[in-house]
């Protein structure tokens, strides 16, 4: 089943009105008929929707129930991404979405080969969310993640201060004990973030800037991960863990 995104301004009664590229992709690229139902989601609920009527600019649904698929996470995760070469973060961001991240922020760090000027950052920042946007739709998503434009090591550290659970893959003598302790101290309603290198890695400041203000090293096993890797794989771990919880 198809998923749209709208916002409110959209929405009159029990009824939707869809136009611009989202009328064009249901009526021309998906030829969706009268009577056809998709989800539409608006403010953080997926409501199911049948077409009422479809003219040359806008299609007309009807909801049929409202909040009838929660897909998010009772947890916000929150993705601290160490910039990475070539079109990698859009695989990144792709995957992560798809795993159920709240929010992405791409982070510049001293051992980072990408280095983006300010424009360069509004161009890239714009293009990401697309992908997030296009990821969420094809996940069922009730919500599309935010994807910032890169920061700054230190700015990162300082947003990351605000959650409540701070993780980050390196290298820890405790091994998957480590990561085991603190993926059992996720709860529902808490906001984690992860922190995860580029292709050159953490320098040992950022670790200790990180540990400062309560970062906590965890292992993702014994392979050496590419920074791709490491990202779908720690998102998967806290996304399974989450789900286990059962408690939505």
């Amino acid at each position: 089943m198809y998923n749209f995104f709208v916002d409110d301004s959209n929405r009159q009664g029990d009824y939707y009105y869809i136009s611009g590229s989202d009328h064009n992709h249901i009526r021309n690229v998906l030829r969706m008929k009268k009577g056809e139902q998709f989800l539409v989601s608006d403010g953080g609920m997926s409501n199911l929707c049948e077409i009422e009527d479809i003219d040359e600019s806008t299609v007309v649904v009807r909801i049929i129930e409202e909040n009838f698929k929660n897909a998010e996470l009772p947890v916000k995760l929150y993705l601290f991404q160490g910039l990475p070469k070539s079109d990698k973060m859009e695989l990144i961001i792709q995957k992560a979405v798809e795993l159920g991240v709240y929010e992405i922020i791409p982070v510049e760090m001293k051992r980072c080969v990408v280095k983006l000027d300010d424009k360069r950052k509004k161009s890239k920042q714009t293009r990401w969310q697309a992908i997030a946007e296009s990821a969420a739709k094809q996940s069922k998503r009730n919500i599309i993640p935010k994807v910032n434009e890169p920061l700054k090591y230190k700015e990162a550290i300082k947003l990351a201060q605000e959650l409540n659970l701070f993780l980050v893959p390196y290298e820890n003598e405790r091994g998957m004990e480590a990561t085991k302790e603190a993926l059992g101290l996720i709860k529902k309603d808490m906001s984690v973030g992860i922190l995860i290198g580029s292709e050159g890695g953490f320098e040992r400041e950022e670790i200790a800037l990180a540990e400062e203000i309560g970062g906590k090293t965890i292992s993702l096993g014994e392979r050496i991960l590419r920074t791709e890797t490491a990202a779908i794989t720690a998102l998967g771990m806290c996304m399974l863990h989450i789900e286990l919880l059962g408690n939505r």
